[in-house]
């Protein structure tokens, strides 16, 4: 009896290890779900490029001199949970992402999974870039393919514990990871406000930053508080609330139009912190992205500060 006890323990030990490996493991994208091997066009990726503040987090330095960026890995990143580093997305073989296929690349971007399975951690926007279409990720990839290639080796993240249990983070997706868009705007939007928020919670992944998020910042973002603002990645100071009833509620389209391109607030401040690189990027957009971006703010609902909510 005492061996048929142990033997029905190990076998419930081997049913809940197999089902712990089960659900930490991530989920990739169907075939059919990744555009075809050369059908991406790099010009159009440059705008996507942009429109996804890439360099932003994957260069050393961004605006520092003249020719194409080289995205070797960019600064430090610290949270309370420990400190990312962005990794090496250059176009170099081994040391970059040069040898990465399209679904390699589909997979990182839109599933958060790396081209040995692992799951990527999210600060990595992937939750937000799930909603690019699949000829968008493969001009993206098209783009990134034409930058100088590096050789400096991507550093590993310092992460404390249990956040260093890159495992777990394929759970979070599970409950996390959700490609739906997050307002649902009426059937007769205008077009630009549809291109708005494809711009918004797709490649720009605003959300990001100006969504608070579940679970004591553990969680997803909050969707019934989008752009609502919250605290800032870094730990210190706060993102603002960007919806109409919010931060810029006086401001017109116009306004978050001009701000965009030249960083300028309608009382003539300037833009600062890590805005400044956000607006770097949207200043290289065509003026109708801009356009599109400021309309879809004005279109989403107002979100009430917590203080005010009934």
């Amino acid at each position: 009896m005492a061996a048929r006890g142990i033997v029905v323990a190990l076998g419930a030990i081997v049913l809940a290890a197999g089902g712990a490996y089960a659900l930490t493991t991530p989920s990739r994208l169907p075939a059919e779900a990744v555009a075809a091997d050369g059908s991406g066009d790099a010009a159009r990726g440059e705008r996507l490029f942009h429109a996804g503040g890439c360099a932003s987090c994957h260069a050393p330095s961004e605006g520092g001199g003249e020719g194409p960026v080289v995205l070797a890995g960019g600064p430090p990143l610290v949270t309370k949970f420990g400190t990312f580093h962005a990794p090496n997305i250059s176009s170099d073989p081994q040391a970059g992402i040069g040898a990465w296929s399209l679904a390699d690349f589909a997979n990182a971007m839109q599933r958060g999974v790396g081209p040995n399975g692992e799951p990527l951690y999210p600060a990595f926007p992937y939750t937000s870039y799930a909603r690019m279409t699949p000829g968008d990720i493969a001009d993206l990839h098209a783009y990134l393919m034409t930058l100088p290639a590096s050789k400096a080796a991507s550093l590993p993240n310092e992460l404390a514990f249990p956040y260093s249990i890159r495992r777990g983070v394929g759970l979070w997706q599970r409950v996390f990871l959700d490609p739906s868009p997050v307002v649902t705007l009426p059937a007769d939007a205008p077009e630009p406000v549809k291109r708005g928020q494809y711009l918004v919670e797709g490649p720009g992944h605003c959300g990001e930053c100006h969504t608070p998020r579940t679970f004591g910042g553990l969680g997803g973002l909050d969707h019934s508080r989008w752009l609502a603002g919250g605290p800032a990645p870094e730990g210190e100071g706060s993102i603002p609330d960007i919806t109409p009833g919010g931060d810029i509620a006086d401001w017109s389209e116009s306004d978050l139009v001009n701000y965009f391109e030249t960083g300028f607030t309608p009382d003539f401040d300037s833009v600062g912190g890590s805005m400044v690189a956000v607006q770097n990027n949207l200043a290289k957009l065509p003026a109708e992205d801009r356009e599109a971006i400021a309309a879809y703010l004005k279109a989403i609902p107002a979100v009430a500060k917590a203080g005010e909510r009934n």
